[in-house]
């Protein structure tokens, strides 16, 4: 198979991709054609542009997988604005941070999310209730945009406690999808069912990677493991991305019938799916392909494992996609030999453009690309640990920082304990990642309590103001947190007291 077109265009030709009857995009109990994802797509780019939108201005959106919610990615592309999605899930706080640090022109959500934001005085972007939306009959046509105009800006936990605004072109988003529908050779026949939130580049690019191919994209959200099975079969579903946490709930749920006998392709994100939820997946599904892939907000996705390699090498997470230039370097930035750890460092078209208004944390970890880089220019230097074995074969040893991911999502320890300490039930508090069967990680709390009730004040606050990933699994009581030699508290003691 030939190598896939290494030319970026604008993103809403997504839309085009397909042929023009055949079906594009499902929602609920309605399907769209390529024409009319097309017409929907220029419908919605125009009726943004009559709320006095000007180029360049960023849209947030913070709802379900409705229509709009799928359509935004490439309307705003169409429109010249920068799209802004938020995670459903996150509550109040997180989602004002995002408004403020992004500088949102307008926020489209449901009229029960938009109520809770009313009285937050960083929540300055104008509001259009979603029950309110209407794209009205006038279409912009296609976008002439140059491809490395900032297209997204996709929202990311980091060190400093902070979500950060990770930007993205169209040249990054257009070729992060021909490479994914490459790979995992996507085809117009396929259909792919969509049931991680758009607002992560894993679950986004279900959407555009399908449409790339000119396949089917079934956008849907679930509340339990039997509603993915359930439309799976439903809708003969081919395509199926998750991270470990669903795998594994997959992997233990009832398949009757053989249902899932339509899945031909798999792909696992977001964290390490342990050997023995691997061996149940290729036995529920042996002829489906599983995929076994390593990325990061800041370049889209680096690397796959080839199918055919995964029941020998299930630790893998294989070698770089297409356009991804994937080096392994030793901390004085040469690059490291076989069998010897280093750090994963990114070079090429997928690198996204840094983090917004955060020159200092871009400087980082967007930096020249090691000696020897084939692309050079800047390269993400990901703060992860990993060996290349003899095999070629890339397999993750661990962070360099004290990064938790939690079910695919990457939380920073800071924004915890900022939580922790707002609640009025501690003193102090230190958060640490455990390993987790079920969620590859969770959250270990070691807090110094404040007044009576203490822990059942604190989770009644964590239930309150934050979504169920970021809750910690096990709270711990000291009467004092060690402190070192500077007079911090020492995380490395409690990191090698609890590892």
């Amino acid at each position: 198979m030939s190598g896939p077109d290494p030319r970026p265009y604008p993103l809403d030709r997504l839309a085009s991709r397909g042929a023009p009857g055949d079906a594009a995009l499902s929602v609920g109990s309605r399907t769209w054609s390529y024409r009319e994802l097309d017409e929907e797509v220029g419908r919605t780019a125009a009726a943004l542009i009559g709320q006095g939108l000007s180029p360049g201005d960023r849209v947030a959106s913070w709802m379900a997988k409705t229509l709009l919610a799928c359509v935004l990615p490439l309307a705003c592309a169409r429109a010249g604005l920068v799209h802004v999605p938020v995670n459903p899930v996150l509550k109040r706080a997180q989602v004002a941070h995002i408004l403020a640090d992004s500088g949102a022109r307008l926020l489209i959500a449901n009229q029960a999310r938009l109520a809770t934001l009313l009285d937050d005085d960083r929540a300055q972007a104008r509001m259009i209730a979603l029950e309110e939306w209407e794209a009205g009959d006038d279409a912009l046509p296609l976008s002439h945009a140059d491809p490395d105009e900032l297209a997204a800006l996709l929202y990311t936990s980091g060190s400093s406690g902070r979500p950060k605004g990770v930007m993205l072109s169209h040249s990054n988003l257009w070729l992060g999808a021909i490479s994914v529908a490459h790979y995992l050779g996507l085809s117009a026949k396929d259909r792919t069912l969509a049931v991680l939130p758009l607002a992560f580049d894993y679950g986004q690019n279900q959407l555009l990677s399908t449409w790339a191919a000119g396949g089917h994209a079934i956008a849907f959200d679930y509340l339990l493991p039997r509603d993915v099975v359930r439309a799976v079969g439903r809708h003969d579903v081919t395509v199926l991305a998750a991270v470990p946490p669903l795998w594994i709930q997959l992997a233990e749920a009832d398949w009757p019938g053989g249902a899932g006998r339509s899945l031909r392709s798999l792909t696992n994100s977001g964290g390490h799916l342990p050997a023995r939820v691997v061996r149940s997946l290729r036995e529920l599904f042996p002829d489906a392909r599983l995929h076994l892939m390593y990325g990061l907000t800041e370049a889209f996705r680096s690397t796959s494992l080839d199918p055919a390699l995964v029941d020998e090498h299930p630790d893998s997470v294989g070698t770089g996609i297409p356009f991804a230039e994937v080096m392994v370097v030793r901390r004085d930035g040469s690059q490291a030999e076989p069998g010897e750890e280093g750090e994963l460092v990114h070079a090429g078209p997928l690198v996204a453009q840094g983090y917004w208004s955060d020159p200092e944390r871009t400087q980082q970890r967007f930096r020249p690309a090691p000696p020897g880089s084939r692309h050079g220019g800047i390269a993400v230097w990901s703060g992860d640990r990993v060996v290349e074995g003899e095999d070629g074969l890339i397999r993750f040893r661990g962070r360099d920082d004290a990064m938790i991911k939690v079910s695919g999502n990457r939380l920073s320890p800071n924004e915890i304990e900022e939580a922790a300490l707002a609640s009025g039930a501690v003193r102090e508090a230190l958060a640490l990642g455990v390993p987790d069967d079920r969620l590859g990680q969770a959250v270990m709390l070691i807090a110094v309590a404040r007044g009576a009730d203490a822990e059942q004040r604190l989770r009644a606050y964590f239930a309150a103001e934050l979504p169920a990933y970021m809750h910690p699994r096990d709270i711990v009581w000291r009467e004092a947190l060690p402190l070192g030699a500077t007079g911090k508290v020492d995380r490395a003691a409690l990191v090698k007291e609890f590892e």
